[in-house]
């Protein structure tokens, strides 16, 4: 669904250039629902941004489905948007009109793509449980509903990929459990591809899958040790606030061989700039370089 390789994105102004993502390599299956995780600054949300349309990649590869979004035009970029991405932000005042109802909020991209369904509508919005707020407006929602309403919004147009920045940034435990159980189960019954960007280890630690990113670039996965675990044992292990209880970590290498050795093991190892390297026949050894 989503394949990335080598992609750059630089913010120029007439004074400073950032380079917020230096030759990123993601890709995401058709159907998957992952996570990306990283620091202030790391260039996930850039990514996210391009990923939706939102934002233009400066150079690299970026395919999503059929649509190479290096190349697409102005035109197919408002199609792309309104066809194949649905994106949920963490603040509901960017997700809904404050003067309709939930019912309309969610029946409004129906009209700007002249796709028009309200019973389609109805259903969104028992999907996320809230068959009783209709014709509530938005002071009459709590935090939690106003986002259930978003999510609903977002999957106005059948999307086939959900992108969400932070869905669960702005509500209680309770409430973000209850948005990872709708998002598991419009990613089963629906198929759609889900991308989440967290800060929150224990929402990553919750999808089989989660992909680190730092200094714009890929650094480590985590891979679900076993995905055959029930819910109960799942929500038992991530509870216990560290994404190593229930995911494997792995370094990754870009395409030309090169990998992000997590900053925590350099440090460990007082290893800065250099480091010495070695290959005994079953396992690469590094180690601080030899006094010279």
């Amino acid at each position: 669904m989503i394949i990335c390789e080598g992609l750059v994105k630089i913010y120029k102004t007439d004074e400073i250039e950032v380079v917020a993502l230096q030759g990123l390599n993601i890709s995401v299956s058709e159907g998957e629902m992952m996570a990306i995780i990283g620091n202030s600054g790391s260039g996930k949300s850039t990514l996210l941004n391009i990923l939706g349309g939102l934002d233009r990649p400066s150079a690299g590869q970026v395919q999503v489905g059929d649509w190479n979004l290096l190349k697409i035009t102005d035109d197919e970029l408002v199609r792309y948007k309104r066809e194949t991405v649905g994106f949920i932000w963490q603040n509901n005042a960017r997700n809904l009109v404050p003067y309709l109802t939930a019912l309309e909020n969610v029946e409004m991209p129906m009209m700007l793509s002249g796709k028009y369904d309200r019973a389609y509508a109805k259903q969104l919005l028992e999907w996320v449980g809230l068959k009783e707020r209709f014709h509530n407006k938005l002071q009459q929602l709590s935090g939690g509903e106003q986002q259930r309403v978003a999510i609903a919004i977002a999957l106005a147009n059948r999307p086939s990929m959900l992108l969400a920045d932070e869905p669960t940034g702005s509500v209680d435990t309770r409430t973000s459990d209850m948005i990872m159980d709708i998002f598991r189960r419009l990613n089963r019954e629906l198929g759609v591809t889900i991308v989440i960007v967290t800060h929150d280890m224990t929402l990553a630690s919750k999808v089989d899958r989660v992909v680190a990113i730092r200094d714009g670039m890929t650094s480590t996965e985590f891979i679900k040790r076993n995905p055959n675990l029930d819910r109960a044992e799942q929500e038992t292990a991530a509870g216990r606030g560290s994404i190593h209880d229930v995911h494997e970590e792995y370094v990754v290498l870009d395409r030309a061989g090169r990998l992000q050795i997590p900053k925590a093991y350099l440090q460990a190892l007082g290893i800065e700039g250099k480091a010495s390297m070695e290959f005994d026949g079953e396992k690469i050894i590094i180690r601080p370089p030899k006094s010279i």
